[in-house]
């Protein structure tokens, strides 16, 4: 799909790899819209980037999404691609990971984007098709200390992607997921440590994974991405 003219949702946008993929598509000539809890953040970003739209919004609760998608169709009157970014990490141990935080996160990584699709499907449908990307994790596709809880959310994630993708190939629907590797974001600061300390992970990190990528240069992966139509999308 053609990125210009094109109406884009991306959650998650008030920083890291959403703010710089939201930046990147308007510039490219995309109407985006801004999607975050830190209304503030994104407000700003909208108001650099002419022609979007910012939304406040909890991908945990449905009345949030509900509202996001009924704010875009009010707006712009049609929803081209959702890009379903915003998420949050999880570190420790399976053995003792809260249950209650592996609850929370699991319905921000997972359930909050499924509600999204749900509401974006038919919409696009309608409209003749769509695009769909849901950024999951280089992690869940390798089996990494500390970072199981997080990675099956990205599993269960992958999932979903890829078996709407074959339910969906009729409709001009496409769906895909972003494989980003370490990205030099907040993310490992914003993670949840539900067991290790984050002093511990970052001594590990070195162990297995490389060094991080670039919010930019993920953005622009996030791009070829939406334009390819691939199944799934790596940082490399």
């Amino acid at each position: 799909m053609e990125i210009r003219d094109k109406v884009i949702i991306v959650t998650g946008a008030s920083s890291g790899i959403g703010r710089a993929t939201a930046t990147l598509l308007a510039h490219e000539g995309a109407k985006v819209v801004l999607a975050a809890r830190s209304y503030d953040a994104i407000k700003k970003l909208a108001e650099a980037l002419p022609g979007s739209l910012a939304v406040q919004t909890d991908m945990t609760k449905e009345k949030d999404i509900d509202n996001l998608i009924r704010a875009t169709l009010k707006r712009f009157n049609r929803i081209d691609v959702l890009i379903n970014n915003a998420g949050q990490g999880i570190y420790g141990a399976v053995e003792k990971v809260g249950i209650e935080e592996y609850r929370k996160i699991f319905e921000l990584n997972v359930v909050g984007p499924l509600h999204a699709m749900q509401r974006v499907i038919p919409l696009m449908r309608k409209q003749g098709g769509g695009v769909i990307l849901n950024i999951s994790s280089v992690v869940s596709k390798a089996n990494y200390p500390y970072l199981g809880a997080y990675a099956s959310t990205k599993y269960a994630l992958n999932a979903l992607s890829l078996a709407a993708r074959a339910e969906l190939e009729k409709d001009n629907v496409v769906v895909g997921i972003m494989l980003p590797g370490m990205t030099d974001t907040d993310f490992g600061k914003n993670a949840i440590k539900s067991d290790v300390s984050i002093k511990n992970m970052q001594s590990r990190r070195r162990e297995y994974l490389p060094e991080p990528d670039s919010p930019e240069f993920v953005a622009e992966r996030i791009k070829s991405a939406i334009e390819s139509g691939a199944a799934e999308t790596t940082a490399h």
